[in-house]
């Protein structure tokens, strides 16, 4: 498929990049249904080491076979499918081709106990994702946790070994610990913040939730009045969490969080489109549904990413 000229423009801003990692972008970017938009949907499975098995795949017992995802992600024409180390290997070969990959390469559980420094293990590696052929590591920070700088030290060093080999990198950056609030987490302020550092850190492909109204970090509050930044809706929201992230230069997806209505999830789909943003990656709220619920809430997403 003949690279479009969205996509060629959004390479173009990756200025410092080898052609290996441009093509691993490109690879994502011209994939599946939504191939040459600019925008993309990602299957992202962590959930089991996040949450725990029945938490995540009991409601539909069928996504326990980390077959299950290739074909979903596959079937769905999504972009690309992120998981870690053993649900990717579980599969490599199976499906090795049919869709861009991404190795989640440091986790979470929820039998840890720091509720101030939250942090995560590594558990992949770059020769990990090189041996699997994906096209990029994914990597999760906590913004305000008390280990958010060794988590940033981290992935400083997987980064650049990623990019030397022609990886792309992928960032979570979920701000959460410290003397973080719950609703200082999604604040439209912190998010913004959130997005802009993994930009500063490298990251080619930016992770953060969907911004909720408020101010959380007060010495932020002074810029956002005086400055009169719109943050009253969803849309003006995410076109600002847009515009700290290189004003639009980095690509940045917005996770589909906890389980929800399929209203309430279209319709925070269609802000997420309005405020510019490159797309959703989004677990829970499909492979918790049977699959064929699951394919055509991808399909409807996916049309309102092509601006129908």
């Amino acid at each position: 498929m003949k690279m479009t000229q969205k996509v060629k423009k959004i390479l173009d801003c990756y200025e410092s990049d080898n052609p290996g990692t441009k093509a691993n972008l490109a690879r994502i970017l011209m994939q599946g249904k939504l191939a040459g938009t600019g925008k993309m949907v990602i299957l992202p499975v962590d959930q089991g080491f996040e949450h725990g098995p029945a938490r995540s795949f009991a409601p539909n017992p069928a996504a326990y076979d980390p077959h299950y995802h290739y074909k979903l992600a596959i079937d769905a024409g999504l972009n690309a499918y992120a998981a870690p180390l053993g649900m990717l290997e579980a599969g490599a070969d199976s499906f090795a081709g049919q869709i861009p990959t991404i190795l989640k390469v440091n986790s979470a559980n929820s039998l840890a106990r720091d509720k101030e420094g939250p942090t995560q293990a590594l558990t992949g590696s770059v020769g990990d994702a090189l041996r699997l052929g994906c096209s990029a590591i994914g990597f999760t920070i906590y913004p305000g946790s008390d280990n958010q700088f060794d988590m940033m030290g981290q992935i400083r060093e997987m980064a650049e070994e990623a990019k030397s080999v022609g990886l792309a990198v992928v960032m979570w950056s979920y701000p959460r610990g410290g003397d973080l609030s719950k609703d200082a987490e999604t604040s439209v302020d912190i998010c913004a913040y959130a997005a802009h550092m993994a930009a500063l850190m490298g990251a080619h492909i930016i992770k953060v939730k969907p911004p909720k109204a408020g101010i959380g970090l007060e010495a932020a509050r002074k810029s956002y009045e005086s400055n009169n930044i719109p943050t009253g809706t969803m849309a003006e929201r995410i076109a600002h969490v847009m515009q700290s992230s290189f004003d639009g230069r980095r690509i940045v997806v917005f996770s589909g969080g906890e389980a929800k209505g399929i209203d309430g999830l279209l319709g925070e789909i269609r802000e997420l489109y309005q405020g510019g943003a490159n797309g959703s990656i989004i677990g829970r709220n499909t492979f918790q549904r049977p699959r064929d619920e699951a394919l055509e809430l991808l399909g409807q997403i996916i049309e309102i990413y092509k601006g129908k």
